[in-house]
């Protein structure tokens, strides 16, 4: 009897014992398994060879079965026997003709140099000597460019193979010397199939729907899911069943996401909190719930988006028109939003100790995406002034709308407005009271609501003597920055017909460059040609630039005397009433003036 240390050397895992060993075993990678099988059956093998693909999807296990094709003495076409020592070699990776190198491990330039001696060092006994680089894209750039000659001028008994996951940072002088391949993810239902040929060859019985989980779950990985299957088979027992999977793995069944979802569509959040609790005691852990929310999200996505050959990750294909159901109810626009809530709460979960608390609030928010999907389209509404929910749309629920009643609050008019809306026009009076929400919402057509009436700009004539009178019109009527800086120009006149100058002192120099901008002025002249009810034309000027009008030069000159007279009476009164300046005239014998001595 075996001792337990023996059974598990004994012991190999599943990814080895069942490793492809002839191209027909390489699942999913039919394109390059008979791309490589044509030209060894026409004589054109290259020299170097590029295999990229993510990790697990057969890029080492065809570069071996090639290596076996190439120094197989009992090769019928392209394949090899497997059954011959050379073949076994290669299999073990044992031959001494075919190097298996780790570019990980082996990345520097001294052991490309080491690899540069011992190429034109003939094979032992075999046809081929073949290297096989295992993430080549680990080299330096030192060492890609010591490999660069042997690779463009091998030896003839000499074939390269350089495997990576990417090969984005492979130089382009590399892949130019190479063929390269592309590996493809393996498909999901191409997986299941193999799993279910190695739990046949190890007499275990499996469910389909347990087979499918892992499979799922391997993310396109041959070797992923042959070491989680593995895991599997040492966890369950001789009958394995979905469950198992879900035991393992820390995943919710296909019934309880659906629950959850249907709660959130429902917008019943207690039902939803609920349900949540219920799966997380079941042994459910939180990222991989939160995983498998994210993903069924995305397959709602799918279905209501109307793309019918891409595959569902988060559930079963039988449950397909219950998600077509729910897509329908969301719709389109909620599911994305619905996508991005819970894509940033993922994010916000790493590192935290209080990952449930955000997760739970994530799933509340969902289910109150309906409210933001009504607000839209209520604002788009009133903005339009027309309200079409009634139109088929994908982004609209299933059940129509309907938002509570809100009573709407109307002031009444201030004592000083309540002349100006007794003389204004009857259609520009706004109405007593706007419509409730509920009146937005159509039970079968669309209900036009016509748009509230605008109120027409006064009209303030641009004529001299009222430019003070239209600035203070025209600065009321502006918003924003450009109301700020307009505010700082002192002075305003008329420079020709219906030409309006703005004055700015030199203190205000930044404002008066802010006005110039093309953009401002443009928003000036159209709200001036709509004030005055004519073509307007703003020009903006300094104050030491006076501006040269007759209007201009009267108001000065007038206001200029009215200014001396003013204060030369002032000063005659104050001269005459100040006792110091009456007896100096007296001592000096002169006589008082403009309030100076003459």
């Amino acid at each position: 009897m075996s001792t337990p240390e023996e059974s598990r050397v004994e012991y190999t895992v599943l990814a080895r014992r069942f490793r492809p060993q002839a191209f027909a075993d390489v699942v999913g990678q039919e394109h390059v398994a008979q791309a490589l099988r044509n030209s060894i059956v026409q004589g054109r093998v290259a020299h170097a060879y590029l295999f990229t693909g993510a990790r697990g999807v057969g890029k080492t296990s065809t570069a071996r079965i090639l290596a076996k094709s190439l120094n197989c003495p009992n090769v019928v076409g392209p394949d090899p026997c497997n059954v011959c020592e050379v073949c076994q070699g290669i299999a073990t990776g044992s031959d001494v003709d075919v190097l298996e190198i780790d570019g990980a491990s082996n990345r520097g330039i001294d052991d490309i140099r080491s690899l540069r001696q011992n190429v034109n060092v003939r094979s032992m006994r075999s046809r081929y000597k073949v290297y096989i680089i295992d993430e080549v894209h680990m080299l330096t750039k030192e060492a890609f460019n010591a490999l660069l000659k042997t690779l463009e001028e091998p030896p003839p008994n000499v074939k390269f193979i350089f495997c990576t996951t990417e090969p984005n940072k492979v130089p382009d002088t590399i892949l130019s010397r190479c063929q390269r391949f592309d590996f493809g993810t393996i498909a999901t239902a191409s997986i299941k199939t193999r799993l279910m040929q190695i739990a046949t060859l190890e007499g275990k019985q499996v469910d389909s729907e347990a087979l499918e989980l892992v499979a799922r779950r391997a993310a396109g990985s041959m070797r992923d899911s042959q070491s989680l299957f593995d895991q599997l088979l040492a966890f369950g027992e001789d009958h394995i069943k979905a469950a198992d999977v879900h035991r393992l793995l820390g995943t919710a069944p296909d019934d309880r996401l659906i629950g959850i979802m249907h709660a959130v569509i429902a917008r019943q959040q207690g039902e939803l909190l609920e349900q949540f609790q219920m799966v997380l005691d079941n042994g459910v852990q939180l990222g991989e719930l939160t995983d498998q929310l994210l993903y069924y999200i995305r397959d709602l996505l799918i279905v209501a988006s109307g793309a019918g050959n891409v595959p569902l990750q988060s559930v079963a294909d039988d449950s397909l028109p219950v998600l077509k159901q729910q897509a329908s109810a969301w719709g389109v626009r909620n599911i994305m939003a619905a996508m991005q809530i819970l894509a940033e709460t993922k994010g916000k979960m790493r590192g935290v100790g209080y990952g449930r608390a955000l997760a739970e609030l994530a799933l509340v928010r969902l289910s109150l995406l309906e409210d933001l999907n009504a607000l839209e389209h209520v604002i788009a509404a009133l903005r339009s002034g027309q309200v079409s929910l009634g139109t088929a749309s994908t982004s609209r629920p299933a059940v129509p709308l309907a938002l509570p009643a809100r009573p709407t609050v109307v002031s009444p008019p201030s004592p000083e407005k309540k002349n100006d809306i007794a003389l204004a026009d009857p259609a520009l009076v706004p109405p007593r009271a706007m419509p409730t929400t509920d009146s937005l919402v159509p039970d079968s057509a669309p209900v036009s609501v016509p748009p509230p009436a605008q109120p027409a700009l006064p009209v303030c004539e641009l004529q001299p003597g009222l430019e003070a009178v239209f600035l203070t019109q025209l600065v009321e009527r502006l918003t924003g920055m450009l109301k700020d800086n307009v505010k700082k120009a002192i002075a305003s006149a008329i420079s020709g017909p219906n030409q309006l100058v703005l004055g700015f002192e030199k203190r205000y120099d930044l404002a008066r460059q802010y006005c110039e901008r093309t953009d401002n002025l443009n928003r000036l002249r159209d709200l001036a040609t709509q004030l005055a009810g004519k073509g307007v034309s703003v020009s903006i000027r300094q104050l030491t630039e006076p501006v040269k009008t007759e209007a201009a030069t009267a108001a000065r000159s007038e206001s200029a005397t009215a200014t001396g007279t003013k204060n030369a009476q002032a000063s005659e009164v104050k001269g005459k009433a100040d006792p110091f300046v009456l007896k100096a005239a007296e001592i000096f014998h002169g006589k008082v003036g403009d309030g100076t001595l003459i």
